[in-house]
């Protein structure tokens, strides 16, 4: 595991970022989701590698093991955060794969540093487009934000038995796709991120709007969705992101949850490694 400073400051002292850099080849750039780590990637890291890629992985502020400040968990910190890894390990060309919440900083990343050092995008299970009911879009009412935020601050630990449970679609898939050692590693993963990180980026990814964002995206673009996803539902997010974004593929899988980088991974990594090999 390596270590770096980001240009962010809390106290004086720099947020630092903790990641992972394998292989050889074309960069990716694996963005977690919450409230998880870079752990999560733990089927695709290595097919990646021995496809012939160079894989990075990294810890959002605020979790795993890199810096929890106490502030700044904001799409526009998120994505400045992205930039300074891009910059710190000199990359070119990466292919940027962002999960949940991490399709957010994919897309914030283009929205706002445009696509010199980027080559593809990939959105998986992604918040993106915009999750929340507004006037203007139709999406998830503010009080299912409000009371994960309740569920959180009342116990943490029992909310992300249940919400794992819920990610994984647990009971149609357990002893099948998923075991409970599965469930369990992934609440230990979400037990490693700040109480206050946890409940800050609740409000990041559940209200910010990514809409022009993706009208930015001069990249190839793959969005990936499960049908039976109850976390992030595929007609508020892959559905309107493949109609934004100029000339995106949209590959859905059949009855997959939330979390099919597990459940499913063998389809998964299929899809993703035609979409990178692709011309």
């Amino acid at each position: 595991m390596s270590e770096m400073n980001t240009s962010s400051l809390e106290n004086s002292k720099a947020i630092k970022l903790s990641y992972n850099d394998y292989g050889k080849g074309q960069p990716v750039i694996l963005i977690h989701g919450w409230p998880l780590s870079q752990k999560m990637w733990e089927y695709q890291v290595e097919s990646l590698v021995h496809s012939g890629y160079r894989v990075i992985t990294y810890d959002r502020r605020g979790f795993g093991e890199s810096s929890k400040p106490w502030e700044n968990y904001d799409y526009d910190s998120l994505a400045e955060d992205l930039k300074d890894l891009i910059e710190t390990l000199k990359l070119k060309d990466s292919i940027l794969v962002g999960f949940s919440m991490g399709g957010g900083e994919v897309a914030r990343y283009i929205g706002n540093y445009g696509t010199a050092s980027v080559s593809k995008a990939v959105l998986v299970s992604a918040v993106t487009p915009f999750m929340m009911d507004t006037e203007n879009n139709k999406g998830v009412d503010s009080s299912v934000f409000e009371g994960m935020k309740e569920g959180i601050s009342k116990d943490r630990p029992q909310f992300f038995k249940d919400f794992g449970k819920n990610f994984y679609n647990y009971e149609t898939f357990k002893g099948e796709r998923i075991s409970e050692a599965m469930l369990e590693f992934t609440w230990n993963l979400a037990m490693q991120g700040s109480r206050k990180a946890t409940l800050d980026c609740v409000d990041s990814f559940g209200k910010t709007d990514f809409r022009e964002d993706c009208k930015k995206f001069e990249v190839p673009t793959l969005i990936v969705h499960g049908d039976a996803d109850q976390i992030v539902p595929v007609e508020v997010s892959a559905e309107r992101a493949k109609g934004l974004i100029s000339g995106a593929q949209l590959k859905v899988i059949k009855e997959a949850p939330h979390g099919l980088v597990v459940t499913h991974h063998s389809e998964f990594n299929s899809i993703l490694l035609n979409f990178l090999k692709a011309e």
